[in-house]
């Protein structure tokens, strides 16, 4: 018997190798070529494709069309499937590859119709681009089809890949627009239910503004303390549910002109915050190339699908992006009677079979129904100057005054441009598609005030040149002065928080270095929840302290700060959010029955929840006999949902722990057998929201970047995550470790060790 359990054994042992040896053989198989020769059709000179020991993609060309080939070519080796991925997403397609389980997720997308709006915008652009776009394209496909063995993410599904066509390189771009302004309609839709349901006083208690504010001009929106709207009653039948926090798609910028650095020049910092995934969505690049007979060179960060460097350097001018948060969206009231028409979007599956969504579509925009009525959504995204590639022209700018005047042309979500000049300049502009339209609306615009300059780009932006004091910063919040809040709007602004650290960090000093602005990148300095922390010390002593002796020595030695081994930290983060949910459940709950909720205004509660825990209306009080139940109740909530987490043991709430940086792979969250595979290694916490050390699991700055014009050998480039979206590659997982350490890559590429020449066939 045993002798047979014994073959049995190695039999299944000699399987999973095989097994094993099958999968790491078609792998490999699939790795694309680093060095050699080949020849592609459309191309006017040889290209050259060479990279680092990070897998930096170093492309040479006589003209930037051509350079477009090399940049497609290496997006098309090292993210295809990334690529396809962000296409498919935008446009409404993931259930071709995925089946039926993604049908509702491109019903959503295909609400927007980018695939039709990006083929009618590429045959609208001008020749020049067109042209880059055609070249990208080839060298997209050439470089996808170089391994000649179709890569793992499409064996593993079944699938072949689909050749990259001109509109999916806009469709990249539309899926930013989703990444960083879909939040705007979608907050605008919760407060129209909120002030449907529970009238306009609730509307401007929750909208009231706060006291963070770090305007550019130093401006103060300061309005009438808001009344405390009665609450429904009985509040005893609303249980806590987790009001989710929304990803604040954002970032970090800041800039200093030549008067506090040691050579004269301008300093710039940028950290993008999106959502940290496997390959990382950033792709690292520098292009060389002629224009009228000048040499050009620009490095920085690319996004795989599109042809230009978002982020970087030309080295006379450095540049970097802050999510805006303007108001670039409205929903529109339809009268009962107002003409809409259906059309039929066809949705593909892997079997060939079709699945038919029916749109419902207005003159203002796509119709959804939002309570009892319908709506049409005007946002700036469907209109046909949100795509283009003006970007590209920033490679060939000599300052940061030429900079912000180009900002109006150039086609992307509305971001706040952050430019510095090798001549010391500094400046800040809102770059990016902004609809020419007057007035914005926080809930529902009547028809009767809807603008035609929706149809028209604006072209008179607020611009910060060079102020008095050498410094400028952003970080989501409102950077423009109050008067230009009423023309842009609110469309979702960061409480502040983040941006008043940033400032206070930058008055803090008056000269820099780059070291300097890394250390202000890494500030997890928690100076937004001490005053959470204060009162939750005094909340535990005034009870019982014998009933929270450990408590007490955990938060007594909290360190002020999101670091790694604080206990108390985690305490204080989790008694807020269990305070906010326990508050705001009716108002939760009443969301929810439209399939809504606060999450897209969450981080508007602040004011408010210092004024209820200030005045202690009895009406919110619900089942509780008195405020200081309700928080004791709301604390210990915090503790039940870490102890279901983490375990009993207090020791196992170490912020490093519950907060570790997990980047993961999309087929590890379904498979998790691949995460050794796939993964990154995970990260004890390094970070929160509400500090510029933006970092939650799968949540932060995206990249690192700090530049000096005319001194890029001390420039800093780190991304979270590799170059490669191969797990064989040696640039998987190149740059992971020093970003998640808090050290630092260079920008310029470092000795090159591979090279790919391309010559016209």
């Amino acid at each position: 018997m045993f002798t047979w359990i014994k073959r049995f054994t190695v039999v299944v042992l000699l399987l999973l190798l095989i097994g094993t040896a099958g999968i790491y053989g078609a792998l490999a198989l699939s790795l694309p070529a680093l060095d050699g020769k080949g020849s592609a059709v459309g191309i006017d000179a040889p290209v050259v494709l060479a990279r680092d020991a990070l897998g930096q993609a170093v492309v040479s060309a006589s003209s930037r069309a051509d350079a477009a080939y090399g940049l497609g070519f290496a997006h098309g080796q090292d993210r295809y499937f990334q690529m396809d991925l962000l296409r498919r997403n935008a446009a409404g397609e993931l259930s071709e590859l995925f089946g039926a389980a993604a049908i509702k997720r491109d019903e959503k997308m295909r609400f927007h119709q980018f695939r039709k709006r990006a083929r009618q915008i590429v045959m609208s652009l001008p020749q020049s681009h067109k042209q880059i776009l055609t070249r990208y394209t080839q060298g997209v496909n050439d470089g996808r089809i170089q391994s000649g063995f179709t890569s793992f993410e499409y064996l593993l599904l079944g699938a072949e890949p689909q050749a990259w066509r001109p509109e999916d390189s806009l469709l990249t771009i539309f899926g930013m627009y989703l990444d960083l302004q879909a939040g705007t309609y979608e907050r605008d839709e919760a407060l129209i239910v909120l002030e449907q349901k529970f009238g306009h006083e609730m509307l401007d208690f929750i909208l009231q503004p706060s006291r963070y504010q770090a305007a550019l001009d130093n401006s103060v929106i300061d309005s009438a303390v808001a009344t405390i709207p009665t609450l429904p009653q009985p509040l005893s039948t609303y249980l806590p549910s987790a009001i989710a926090d929304q990803p604040l798609y954002g970032s970090n910028n800041w800039a200093v002109t030549g008067a506090l650095t040691k050579t004269g020049a301008a300093m710039l910092s940028d950290d993008m915050h999106l959502g940290l995934n496997v390959p990382s969505i950033w792709y690292r690049a520098q292009l060389n190339y002629q224009h009228q007979g000048q040499a050009v060179q620009v490095t920085g960060i690319s996004l795989p699908g599109a042809p230009a460097i978002v982020v970087g350097s030309n080295n006379s001018i450095a540049w970097g992006f802050t999510n805006s948060y303007v108001d670039m969206a409205d929903w529109v009231a339809l009268a009962a009677d107002t003409k809409t028409q259906l059309i039929s979007e066809v949705i593909k599956l892997p079997d060939g079979s079709e699945h038919i969504y029916q749109l419902e579509m207005s003159a203002f925009g796509p119709v959804k129904q939002i309570g009892d009525d319908k709506y049409a959504l005007s946002w700036v995204a469907h209109q046909p100057y949100a795509v283009n590639l003006e970007l590209v022209g920033m490679e060939l700018l000599a300052d940061a005054a030429a900079a912000a005047t180009h900002a109006v042309k150039v086609g992307i979500p509305v971001q706040n441009l952050m430019v510095v000049d090798k001549k010391g300049a500094a400046a800040w502009t809102l770059m990016g598609a902004v609809p020419a339209r007057k007035i914005t609306h926080d809930t529902a615009a009547a028809m009767r005030s809807y603008e035609q300059a929706w149809q028209e780009n604006e072209v008179n932006r607020p611009v910060v040149q060079n102020p008095s004091n050498g410094k400028l910063w952003t970080a989501n919040s409102r950077v423009v002065s109050v008067e230009d809040d009423q023309r842009f709007g609110d469309g979702g602004y960061a409480l502040g928080a983040r941006a008043v650290q940033i400032r206070d960090g930058l008055m803090a000093k008056q000269a820099f270095t780059e070291n300097d602005f890394y250390q202000l990148q890494l500030d997890n300095q928690a100076l937004f929840l001490a005053p959470w922390h204060e009162s939750l010390v005094d909340l535990l002593r005034h009870h019982e302290p014998s009933q929270y002796q450990q408590d007490l020595a955990k938060l007594d030695a909290w360190q002020a700060c999101a670091c790694a081994d604080s206990v108390g930290y985690t305490l204080v983060k989790y008694y807020r959010s269990a305070l906010i949910d326990t508050l705001y459940a009716p108002i939760e709950a009443g969301l929810q029955q439209e399939q809504l909720s606060l999450k897209p205004v969450k981080r508007y509660l602040e004011p408010g929840l210092w004024q209820l825990l200030t005045h202690q209306p009895d009406d919110w009080l619900g089942q509780y006999d008195s405020w200081q139940d309700l928080q004791l109740a709301a604390y210990e909530l915090a503790k039940q949902r870490l102890r279901d987490a983490y375990g009993s043991n207090m020791a196992a709430w170490r912020w490093g722990e519950v907060n570790a940086l997990r980047v993961q792979h999309p087929f590890s969250q379904q498979i998790p057998m691949l995460s050794g595979l796939l993964d990154m290694p995970t990260v004890p916490a390094f970070g929160d929201t509400f500090m510029p050390a933006v970092q939650v699991s799968a949540f932060g700055a995206s990249q690192r970047f700090i530049a000096q014009p005319g001194h890029l050998k001390n420039a800093i480039l780190t991304v979270a995550g590799g170059q490669s979206g191969h797990p064989l590659s040696p640039f998987y997982r190149s740059g992971f470790a020093e970003y998640s350490a808090g050290s630092n890559t260079p920008l310029l590429p470092q000795p090159l060790t591979h090279e790919i020449r391309i010559s016209p066939q």
